[in-house]
């Protein structure tokens, strides 16, 4: 583990030039630099309190970082089929989304489809049309989007989304937080 290279990102993360880090932890600029190119290595009690300066602590510095997953494909995606009401299928395109703060989705609905009516909720959400046409109905309003167009609400009122039209209608729907 290189300690120096991180602590000068913790360093420059928090905006700090070499001398001032090195006066909030009685140390010259000098040795700080040496520690930043791994020249010399701190020792434990220098190290926390270089740590305690730069808002972090022993375990916090230390800890692994875990390589969280940017990329998702067919193996990862979820697939409901619902050929009662909505007619087609929903594919949620990220599948720890229900942890994160907006949640994906891909919804295909055939011609007189239509989503479960959703209570509102504190949030917001956000859709864009790849075909097809919808209607979403938004309390008592009704807001036609056809391909190529987005949408975007505060789900402040009772919401669903409708496909009256002859075709299949494609969208990806993002919501915040997740409530699919």
């Amino acid at each position: 583990m290189q300690i120096g290279e991180k602590i000068k990102r913790l360093r420059l993360q928090r905006g700090l030039t070499q001398e001032e880090l090195a006066d909030r932890c009685e140390l010259s600029k000098g040795f700080i630099s040496l520690v930043e190119r791994d020249l010399t290595s701190p020792s434990i009690a220098t190290l926390q309190d270089m740590l305690a300066s730069l808002g972090s602590d022993l375990s916090g510095f230390f800890q692994r970082e875990t390589d969280e997953k940017i990329v998702f494909g067919d193996d990862d995606i979820c697939v409901k089929e619902d050929e009662e009401t909505l007619k087609g299928r929903i594919r949620w395109l990220v599948p720890t989304a229900q942890k994160n703060s907006m949640e994906p989705i891909l919804v295909e609905m055939a011609s007189g489809g239509e989503t479960a009516m959703q209570d509102p909720h504190e949030g917001e959400e956000f859709g864009y049309v790849l075909s097809g046409s919808i209607v979403i109905e938004l309390g008592e309003k009704r807001i036609r989007a056809r391909k190529d167009e987005s949408f975007y609400f505060k789900p402040t009122q009772p919401h669903r989304i409708v496909n009256n039209s002859k075709q299949t209608a494609r969208l990806i729907w993002v919501s915040t937080p997740p409530s699919f």
